[in-house]
Order: C-alpha cells, then structure tokens, then sequence
C-alpha cells in the first residue's frame, strides 16, 4: 500500500485551489507583462471576503514599491492615485481590474514577461487583525487588458 498517494492528491488539490485564508479568497490573479526598462505594471484579481475586511498594504519582490491604487475622474479627465487601503465588504466580490481599482508594482527590478509567475502578499485587516495572503500572480500579454 503507498502511504504517500493520499499527501500528495492532498496537496494537487490544494495547490489547484484559489488562495483563501480566514473568508478571504484570492480568484484569477495576474499582472500585466512589461517591455524591457519598463519600470511599473499593474496587478488584478478578484477579492472576496466573508467578513467586513480591508485591503491595506500589498507587496512584491519583484518591485521596490507596491501601492493599492484607483482610478478617478478629476474633473474631465481620469487620474491615478494611490490609497491607504481598499474595503472588502462581507460576501461582495471586489474586482481589482484595469481602469479601476488595481495593485501598481513600481520600480520593478526586471522586465516582467508573458508566463512568469509575480509572487505577491496582501494585508487584510479584519476586526479580529491582520493576515497576509500570498499569491502566485501569472504575467498576461501586453495586448490585452485581461484574459483573453
């Protein structure tokens, strides 16, 4: 008999599974790929939580700095801007998506390219504290805004 077939289908399963820690799940992460010298890319995903949470810090090794960001019309004309944190309502789906709210990943050490796979750590905070979610975010095509 093989012991270890159960641990290792146990952990097929895990690995095919979205990440979810503590009513939050991290669903269809990815970042855009870069040109070479390009020093910034964008980070999406969806974000769902079972409990009143808050998105307040996100980071990467990848980039120097990585900030939660919006896009907002300023008078006629859209506008980017980095935010404290982002709310996560109980039971919504949160879309972190281009032309919305996104992760921007800036001063980024090397060129992002189509098929790498971009770790990144979210900060949820709850009202019983703070967890970190580690995701394993693939880099997408250029030419498109999403999966195609």
């Amino acid at each position: 008999m093989n012991l270890h077939l159960p641990a290792a289908l146990l952990a097929a399963l895990f690995l095919a599974m979205p990440a979810a820690h503590a009513g939050v799940s991290i669903d269809d992460p990815w970042v855009r790929a870069t040109v070479a010298r390009q020093k910034a890319t964008g980070a999406f995903m969806k974000i769902t939580s079972s409990v009143d949470a808050r998105l307040i810090e996100v980071r990467s090794p990848i980039a120097a700095v990585a900030e939660i960001h919006e896009m907002a019309m300023d008078g006629d004309k859209m506008k980017m801007r980095a935010i404290p944190a982002l709310a996560l309502p109980a039971g919504a789906t949160v879309e972190l998506r281009p032309g919305g709210h996104h992760v921007m990943l800036l001063d980024l050490a090397a060129q992002v390219k189509e098929g790498d796979a971009v770790p990144i750590a979210l900060t949820i905070e709850t009202a019983n504290g703070r967890e970190t979610v580690e995701i394993s975010a693939p880099a997408r095509p250029l030419r498109g805004h999403g999966p195609d």
